[in-house]
């Protein structure tokens, strides 16, 4: 298979990801429209979901921020080049779509100039033997990334102390994530492991529930008390904090309990493509 194949692949993700919104996203803004009680709530998802329609129907980013490159990739097999095609089809859609210049050097703040650059794209990688790679893009904005936190909990805590982390990390955000917010948690792993399990929860379908039962309770149980903070939609107040709440876990040392929470704000922008070996590309919003 020839690495143009994945360029082109990224420039219509990238260009799909940050004009439509997928449309359990969208579904779960507009049922939370009908069930908000707050005036000012109400205005404010209105205007949302309006301006994510218009820059549908429009071909445009729904939000200045068009965020960082972040990608995920499930590889049936293996293609000479696959990173640098990906830089390159960011560089394209960059200027094509266009996309905002965010990538940075950390310490200068020396902007590259095409949304690359050192560990830009980044990609989060799972292998397995298939007849396709499945590729995701999830375009992470700042306002959202810089809410993240992580806590190396004391392990005799247990779920009350778990609840309280997030519960303190929604609160301590506030506005800022651009809510109504997806929020993604991460229990377990290593520190870093843990981090990348929130960030990987928020690529599910919205309101969907873990397999675990003790899992799926604990996502009910923290959307129904962050809902109930008064936050609401922009930190205006409201009913309506987050959308969906969603918890990956990996097993962890006895010594610990690694607690991640990653935000996405209402523009959770992702696509997906499945690229097979015969060269065929299937391109979607989730």
């Amino acid at each position: 298979m020839e690495d143009t194949l994945i360029e082109e692949a990224v420039v219509a993700l990238l260009r799909r990801a940050v004009t439509v919104l997928p449309g359990d996203v969208l579904a779960a803004l507009e049922a939370s429209l009908l069930i908000e009680r707050d005036p000012a709530a109400k205005r404010e998802l209105s205007r949302i979901i309006d301006n994510v329609r218009e820059a549908g129907a429009c071909t445009l980013p729904m939000c200045q921020d068009t965020g960082l490159p972040v990608f995920f990739a499930k590889m049936g097999f293996t293609v000479p080049g696959f990173e640098e095609a990906v830089a390159r089809g960011v560089r394209r859609a960059t200027e094509e779509i266009p996309l905002r210049k965010n990538v940075v050097n950390p310490l200068t703040r020396q902007n590259t100039g095409d949304n690359t650059g050192k560990g830009m794209p980044y990609v989060y990688y799972t292998c397995g033997p298939s007849d396709r790679i499945e590729l995701t893009v999830m375009p992470k904005g700042g306002g959202s990334e810089n809410m993240s936190a992580l806590a190396m909990l004391n392990p005799t805590g247990g779920l009350s102390e778990i609840k309280r982390f997030v519960l303190d990390t929604v609160v301590r955000a506030g506005g800022k994530p651009c809510p109504p917010v997806i929020v993604g948690v991460g229990i377990g792993g290593t520190s870093d492991e843990c981090m990348a399990l929130a960030k990987k929860a928020l690529l599910r379908q919205v309101g969907s529930r873990s397999p675990d039962p003790a899992v799926a309770r604990l996502e009910t149980e923290l959307t129904y008390a962050i809902n109930h903070t008064g936050i609401g939609p922009m930190g205006l107040g409201g009913d309506t904090t987050a959308l969906a709440v969603h918890v990956e876990y990996a097993c962890c040392h006895t010594a610990g309990l690694p607690v991640a929470v990653n935000f996405q704000c209402y523009a959770a922008r992702r696509a997906t493509a499945r690229i097979y070996k015969d060269g065929s590309i299937e391109l979607g919003g989730e």
